[in-house]
């Protein structure tokens, strides 16, 4: 079985046909190679170490909820989707990070790429939200301070989880502000691959 991103990407297309759940799984995806990046870099790796470090932490993201789609219930997702990926041999840091990212399961974040997805997945949600009520639907519209905002609105988005995200920038050891920094930025640098350049980005310019 491929476990490159490539292999990871076609996984969920197999098993995801919905165009959002895609795109939330790119967000996701997004914001995970970035902190995968900065790990990288404060553990000093470079080369090869680094770059398949980057790719798990993309990979994880990406296959969080693939399983979403057909077995969307507590009793099914994610131990459906875990138990695929054992049986094709993807590795037991991936699956375990995975089976964390729902707090139903009762299976203890304990690795950085664990926290990290935890922290990741709510938030990447919340951030595509509040560019796509914007009136350009662009990511590059959104300030911290205003996901503040929303997240204090409780009939905004109300399927995320706002106790996760702070629960989640606290687990990774990073201020709630800067979390959602980070990860605004990480996915504004993806914008196009997103879908979240907004309407003004493919208005020819004059």
């Amino acid at each position: 079985m491929d476990q490159s991103r490539d292999g990871a990407w076609a996984l969920l297309n197999e098993y995801t046909q919905s165009a959002s759940l895609l795109k939330h799984a790119l967000a996701v995806e997004t914001c995970m190679r970035a902190y995968g990046e900065r790990e990288a870099d404060a553990l000093g790796l470079t080369g090869e170490e680094r770059a398949q470090l980057v790719e798990r932490y993309a990979v994880t993201g990406l296959l969080h909820d693939f399983d979403y789609e057909r077995y969307p219930s507590l009793e099914d997702h994610p131990f459906v989707g875990v138990r695929i990926l054992a049986e094709q041999g993807w590795p037991e840091e991936i699956r375990t990070a995975i089976l964390g990212h729902a707090e139903y399961s009762g299976v203890p974040r304990e690795t950085h790429l664990a926290k990290t997805l935890f922290a990741c997945d709510e938030l990447a949600g919340f951030l595509t939200a509040c560019s796509l009520v914007k009136p350009t639907k662009s990511i590059f519209d959104v300030e911290v301070a205003g996901v503040r905002k929303k997240m204090k609105d409780k009939a905004f988005a109300r399927g995320v989880n706002r106790e996760d995200i702070v629960k989640g920038a606290g687990e990774l050891g990073v201020e709630l502000e800067a979390h959602i920094a980070f990860c605004l930025e990480a996915m504004q640098r993806n914008a196009a691959a997103l879908g979240l350049e907004g309407a003004a980005a493919s208005a020819p310019a004059v």
